[in-house]
């Protein structure tokens, strides 16, 4: 998971740019970079670890120019190399600076015609890079001048042609604009924003709202499926669908787990969705165990308080922090290895006893995807006395690897694949579990008022929406991505991945140059 966001305007964009990445952070803690353009040619900063550390004084200072990008990353295909840390850039045509969120699924038949009939020379392994130079490509073939908006366009309904699986992207082509667009099925999340000024408007688009929400844009809608968006230098906005076929089907895990709950993606509030989370969970609590002792429910911190609430509220149950969290310790759910991941939960999390001692108590967590953090979780609590732990997830179980984006892609890590909930509840140590159903998820999240049909629930549902994933596909992903082959590539030692911030020791050992 990445998050992305780009701006056109006629005042400097640096300190907006980097203000939209710092309030994306929960996106990928990774690397970060930034890419601007001005009277003084293209200025670029990336490298790896959070944004604090990447970007000082020094740095910004340099960045100058109305017009730039920025990328926040974590990354789920090639490495976690500085070198492949976003945006990225081609000199041909024009001079091209992409960041992408997401993750294509066909990237190896692409680098191959890339390199064999495109003749174009790909240095990483990201697709990424990939993609931006199909998008390259299609771009030079089609202009002999100053491209228009129509010849952009062109360009990425070639892309949409080529280039398969989820993926949101902003470009800035260099004296020329910026380019935005969302693969044909919405997957990942993009929106639009605009800010009134007295020499014109400014336009801005990023991952999520809220980082629209800091630089005080208004919020005028999100980028459609398949649409793209390209603002010129002269910041007048253009759009077009630039796709033959659309089917809007977003990532629902992004509402789960994800966006921040401030944000507004595809004209849903996260906030309510996570709201209606807890009154459908509570729901299917009444149903299946409608004869409960439940003392007291205790939230994981922190995406799962605001169902955690509701949850409590519906079940006339006392609502109570149990855990206190340490906020320098990364999130376990995409921490690379298995022995990182459980060695964390303690570093990460502290009962207060009082809160458990004596008791019969609901834990409630936005997922459980490995059990790492679950069966931790549950230790936990029954060190500090606990008498019962029941334990509830807001979303179903996970049993299939994501492909568009989201770094749990081997299905063998997934505790819930090939087991009964009954196995997963004895696995993870708990007296009692209960997931939401997969008609309740979709119904917490769809609103009444909804355009969205039906949304992309591959990771619970293995129904993938691009239609495109085969066994054999999912088979040499999971040989790839698992954590073992993370460790032999390096990945696991290099990358920095957790919640918003790190320890002293950690962001001096990624801090900036």
């Amino acid at each position: 998971m990445c998050g992305i966001t780009g701006i056109v305007s006629n005042q400097p964009v640096r300190q907006r740019l980097y203000d939209a990445l710092t309030v994306m952070q929960h996106r990928g803690q990774d690397a970060a970079g930034i890419v601007t353009w001005g009277e003084d040619g293209l200025r670029e900063r990336k490298k790896n670890g959070l944004v604090r550390d990447v970007f000082h004084m020094r740095h910004m200072e340099k960045l100058t120019g109305n017009m730039g990008i920025g990328h926040i990353r974590y990354p789920t295909a090639g490495g976690a190399r500085a070198s492949e840390a976003q945006p990225f850039y081609v000199n041909s045509p024009y001079g091209i600076v992409l960041g992408h969120n997401g993750n294509l699924t066909n990237t190896d038949e692409l680098a191959e015609l890339l390199i064999r009939e495109d003749r174009r020379h790909l240095n990483t392994g990201s697709d990424s890079e990939v993609l931006l130079n199909v998008f390259a490509h299609e771009l030079q073939i089609r202009t002999d001048g100053e491209p228009t908006p129509e010849q952009i366009f062109d360009a990425v309904e070639a892309v949409h042609r080529r280039c398969k699986g989820g993926y949101a992207v902003v470009a800035m082509i260099v004296g020329v604009g910026l380019v935005a667009f969302r693969d044909p099925n919405g997957i990942r999340p993009l929106t639009l924003g605009r800010q009134e000024r007295d020499d014109g408007t400014d336009y801005m688009v990023a991952s999520e709202s809220v980082a629209l929400d800091v630089s005080q844009f208004e919020r005028l809608r999100d980028v459609q499926p398949g649409e793209a968006i390209f603002v010129g230098k002269d910041r007048v906005l253009h759009s077009r669908k630039s796709a033959s076929t659309v089917r809007h089907t977003p990532c629902i895990f992004e509402f789960v787990y994800f966006a921040r709950p401030d944000s507004i993606i595809d004209d849903l509030s996260v906030y309510k969705t996570r709201l209606r989370m807890g009154e459908q969970l509570a729901g299917k609590i009444v149903r299946d165990f409608p004869e409960h002792d439940i003392d007291v429910v205790i939230p994981i911190p922190d995406t799962s308080r605001t169902a955690a609430v509701q949850v409590a509220h519906h079940l006339g149950a006392k609502y109570r922090e149990g855990f206190i969290k340490n906020r320098y310790i990364g999130r376990t759910f995409i921490m690379p290895g298995q022995a990182e991941r459980t060695q964390s939960v303690r570093r990460k999390l502290n009962a207060i006893d009082l809160e458990f001692r004596g008791k019969n108590v609901l834990l409630v967590d936005d997922s459980i995807v490995r059990g790492t953090t679950s069966r931790q979780i549950i230790k936990l609590a029954r060190e500090a006395g606990a008498r019962k732990v029941y334990f509830a997830s807001a979303a179903p179980p996970v049993r299939h690897p994501n492909v568009y984006g989201i770094d749990m892609p081997a299905a063998s890590e997934l505790i819930a694949n090939g087991r009964s909930e009954e196995e997963v509840q004895e696995l993870i140590g708990a007296d009692r579990l209960i997931y939401q159903d997969l008609h309740g998820l979709i119904r917490s999240v769809r609103h009444d008022n909804s355009s969205i049909t039906e949304f992309d629930t591959s990771c619970f549902s293995g129904e993938y929406v691009t239609g495109d994933i085969t066994d054999d596909y999912l088979h040499e992903l999971e040989q790839r991505r698992n954590d073992k082959a993370k460790q032999q590539s390096g990945t696991a030692s290099q990358q920095f991945i957790g919640s918003d911030d790190l320890s002293v020791e950690q962001s001096q050992a990624v801090g900036s140059l």
